[in-house]
């Protein structure tokens, strides 16, 4: 991008479902955002049945920086993030955040000094789970907060190489440069998460499609926000099921077709199953807590069910070819 500053645009985006009473003091944050572009506020509400289209329009008249909203009614986080993208076409920069988060001094500054002064196309910063309303349970240990969103590869700034250090859709920004040139770069719907469900990984997919398409990839540590967690998810049968989500749509989409199944069930991950199985007894035995071992078993779990939901939808239409 051309260092000249004069004439540029940022879009500070966030979606929306049924999360009234939050905006207000989302709204109010980002407002206190302060960076050397002009910056406007972009809501996309996801098809809300609650009070979200009266509380923005009461909202959008408050002063400072402007937020203007759009209704997204097809309903979940990819139809609504890539209407976002369509939306901030004639911006530069398109910085996310999500509905449950609160932006912390100083990142959409970070984002742009990334984007405009170091050249990234895309850049990441660090996601802190709020514990100031909801007490952390003690088996929560940090190796589990990035199961609930949180993001922190440490205090320096560095260009991402490979998968190993992530950045989620809660705290990013990009050149929109990206997807006016790339027209067919847009999140990827097999990803979706719709209403209050859970799973997705459309970020996930995002990220990793930049990174094998060699564009530059930033982190920064001064990009932060606080993540606020419900309570339903402090419960170790999220983790659970989310891993099981995560299998299960990575079987359906990411899967090749085996030469030797059983049902549609590759033979490694059986046996992958069954030694997941005994590890985590022998955990339970010896400590009492085999959580994230659990997770594993999920996770495996959900690929070998979308192996043969795969199977037998294979099955079924072969079955109506011959009867035609």
């Amino acid at each position: 991008m051309d260092k000249n500053r004069s004439g540029r645009k940022l879009t500070f985006a966030f979606c929306t479902f049924n999360r009234a009473e939050r905006l207000p003091n989302l709204v109010a944050s980002m407002r206190m955002q302060t960076c050397s572009i002009p910056f406007e506020i972009l809501a996309i509400d996801n098809n809300s049945d609650d009070d979200t289209h009266s509380v923005l329009e009461r909202i959008s008249k408050l002063p400072g920086p402007k937020l203007r909203y759009a209704h997204e009614p097809n309903q979940g986080i990819v139809a609504a993030r890539n209407r976002a993208i369509a939306e901030s076409l004639d911006s530069d920069i398109l910085v996310f955040i999500d509905d449950d988060e609160l932006p912390q001094p100083g990142l959409l500054q970070a984002a742009v000094d990334a984007i405009i002064n170091e050249g990234a196309e895309c850049v990441g910063g660090r996601i802190d789970i709020d514990f100031r309303t909801l007490a952390r349970p003690n088996w929560l240990s940090d190796e589990l907060l990035g199961f609930l969103g949180a993001l922190d590869h440490g205090n320096s700034a560095f260009w991402i190489e490979d998968a190993s250090t992530p950045i989620w859709a809660g705290n990013i920004a990009y050149d929109m440069n990206l997807f006016r040139n790339t027209p067919e770069l847009r999140f990827d719907k097999r990803f979706d998460r719709k209403g209050k469900t859970i799973g997705g990984g459309e970020d996930l997919i995002m990220f990793n499609q930049l990174l094998k398409s060699k564009h530059k990839i930033r982190y920064r540590p001064d990009m932060v926000i606080l993540h606020a967690i419900e309570a339903w998810r402090l419960k170790k049968e999220y983790f659970i099921k989310i891993h099981y989500l995560a299998g299960y749509r990575g079987a359906l989409n990411d899967f090749p077709e085996y030469n030797r199944a059983i049902f549609g069930v590759p033979p490694f991950l059986i046996v992958q199953s069954i030694k997941q199985t005994h590890k985590w007894l022998m955990q339970l035995l010896k400590t009492g807590s085999g959580l994230r071992q659990a997770m594993n078993i999920s996770y495996t779990a959900g690929q070998i069910i979308g192996c043969l939901f795969i199977w037998k939808m294979n099955k079924s239409r072969a079955t109506t070819i011959q009867s035609d």
